[in-house]
């Protein structure tokens, strides 16, 4: 047997016999003693099926006695969800309706509170500096002052004008 061949029959044998990675999580968010991941899935799931507007509000959401607590980032946010109480449990009962998995999520109240406690940001991807614009000014002028210390101010804006064209 030639080495290329069995080679090829090993890795064969062994992308059959692994598991794939989905499967294995899905088979530990079934064990009871992680029972708390499938909660946080559907948790998330939850706020990513409201508005954007709602998603940035939210800071976590968890059930407990068949309360839907939801805690906000802001007291602004607070006044506008109490409002859209409704709306909060509607979508909560579709998710649980419509996805076996989050059938445990069932709630008939709903409590909106200000948390200073709530995940940091995501930082978002790191915007370059070129402008969106196009820029007009142009660092061909001449700087007519003694004052080393103004000079020196008036050479640096000159560089961020060459930079920003």
């Amino acid at each position: 047997m030639s080495t290329t061949s069995h080679n090829d029959t090993a890795n064969r044998c062994y992308n059959k016999c692994m598991k794939k990675a989905h499967m294995i999580l899905s088979h530990l968010t079934n064990q009871p003693q992680f029972r708390f991941l499938k909660q946080q899935a559907c948790y998330q799931k939850y706020i990513k099926l409201l508005g954007s507007k709602y998603q940035k509000a939210i800071a976590f959401v968890y059930i407990k006695n068949e309360t839907l607590f939801v805690a906000v980032t802001h007291p602004g946010f607070k006044m506008e969800l109490n409002y859209n109480r409704d709306l909060l449990k509607s979508v909560l009962t579709q998710l649980t309706s419509h996805d076996n998995e989050c059938t445990m999520m069932k709630a008939d109240k709903v409590v909106v509170f200000h948390s200073k406690y709530h995940p940091v940001a995501k930082v978002e991807e790191d915007i370059t500096t070129v402008p969106y614009y196009n820029e007009l000014a142009s660092s061909d002028f001449v700087i007519e002052s003694e004052d080393e210390e103004l000079i020196e101010k008036f050479e640096q804006i000159k560089e961020q004008i060459k930079c920003n064209q």
